[in-house]
């Protein structure tokens, strides 16, 4: 594992769990962090695979490997909402959020959540809401290395920078077709319908495989001016469509993005950043003093977990607190108790869940010569 970016991932998680639980208002872009990582990695080991491997083994090897990785505690955890919110539903406990839960299973256990989600006919769930990101992540597992194995070597740059330009465009032919009409059940208001689209991270993605392949000049500047540059930018615009400010913890970038057009061009900006903070830490070392203290590193070794669980989790606790406590202590007490948990539960995930397929990664699926930390290796200068 290439150092740093296990406590990059443990970042990604508290960001988003600070905003589930309302502390951080900017932790929705914790998602971008993810995304692009994933596009670093992955594409990094593809490159090497494609360079080592028969067609045949690179894409069994890549498939049979994300199976094991992904599917055995994504579908135990579906099994275990359905366990819930039956019970829950005999015991009458918002037996409307429950049934409507039941109802949705089938397009998380399809991995097109995401698409539902852009649906005008979403309906909430606490239990299913945060899988649209887990479904854009599978359908970019599906179809990337296709393209990783058929574009030639010299025509890589080209394939990831058509990428990040198609990002924002795929998001403005989004836009333009919801105004139009042409698609009714696209949910309301447009940023809304364009969040959980897969075609609005092709550009996060691209950032991540630009990365794996080619430098970045001057990236610890690029990164220390954006970081600054980037939230003024983003309060800057909004003020200007809106005369008026959002809240300071929203860094220019409240959720989903819906002033001034943000929504088009935001997700690029701040994708590109993160792509500037991954590469300086994976190539530069940069703050890995920080990202490999211990407590840190372990969160990012089970983040998938804590992602998957910390949802409904949050929600759970908050029922159960607000039976019991009022006011600011019952507020204060959601945060702590339900981390706390969601680490018990993503570790005991990954111990008896998770370990036994990674374990059977190897025995079934090995590459021998092909690693994460080969991504660093074959970044070229340019």
């Amino acid at each position: 594992m290439i150092p740093g970016l296990d406590g990059l991932r443990a970042i990604a998680f508290l960001m988003v769990f600070g905003f589930h639980t309302d502390y951080f208002q900017f932790g929705w872009l914790g998602v971008q962090m993810f995304f692009v990582l994933s596009g670093y990695l992955i594409s990094g080991i593809l490159l090497q695979m494609k360079r080592r491997l028969p067609p045949a083994a690179y894409f069994l090897k890549f498939y049979v490997r994300r199976f094991l990785r992904i599917f055995p505690l994504y579908y135990f955890y579906l099994f275990l909402v359905f366990v819930v919110a039956q019970g829950l539903l005999f015991l009458a406990f918002k037996p409307k959020a429950m049934q409507a839960t039941l109802d949705q299973l089938r397009y998380a256990a399809l991995y097109v959540y995401n698409f539902y989600s852009a649906h005008q006919a979403f309906n909430s769930s606490r239990f299913l809401d945060h899988l649209w990101s887990l479904s854009v992540e599978e359908q970019f597992y599906i179809f990337w290395p296709l393209l990783i194995f058929f574009v030639p070597e010299k025509r890589l740059k080209a394939l990831f920078l058509a990428g990040i330009f198609a990002g924002p465009a795929c998001r403005l032919a989004a836009f333009l077709i919801y105004q139009s009409g042409m698609v009714e059940s696209l949910r309301d208001p447009a940023p809304l319908a364009v969040y959980p689209l897969p075609f609005s991270y092709i550009d996060a993605f691209a950032f991540g495989a630009y990365i794996a392949r080619f430098s970045i000049p001057h990236a610890r500047r690029q990164l220390t001016w954006l970081g600054l540059g980037i939230p003024l930018l983003g309060f800057a615009s909004q003020f200007a469509a809106n005369g008026r400010f959002e809240p300071l913890l929203t860094l220019g970038y409240p959720d989903a993005m819906p002033d001034a057009y943000q929504y088009l061009w935001g997700y690029t900006l701040v994708s590109y950043w993160f792509m500037l903070l991954i590469y300086c830490v994976a190539r530069e070392g940069l703050f890995l003093p920080f990202l490999e203290w211990a407590p840190l590193r372990y969160l990012g070794k089970i983040s998938y977990g804590l992602y998957i669980y910390h949802f409904p989790i949050i929600w759970l606790v908050s029922q159960v607190v607000e039976l019991n406590l009022t006011g600011r202590l019952a507020a204060a007490s959601i945060a702590p108790v339900s981390l706390i948990i969601s680490i018990i539960a993503a570790s005991a995930s990954y111990f008896f869940v998770e370990k036994p397929f990674l374990s059977l990664k190897e025995r079934l699926a090995s590459y021998s010569g092909v690693s994460a930390s080969a991504v660093v290796d074959g970044v070229k200068q340019q």
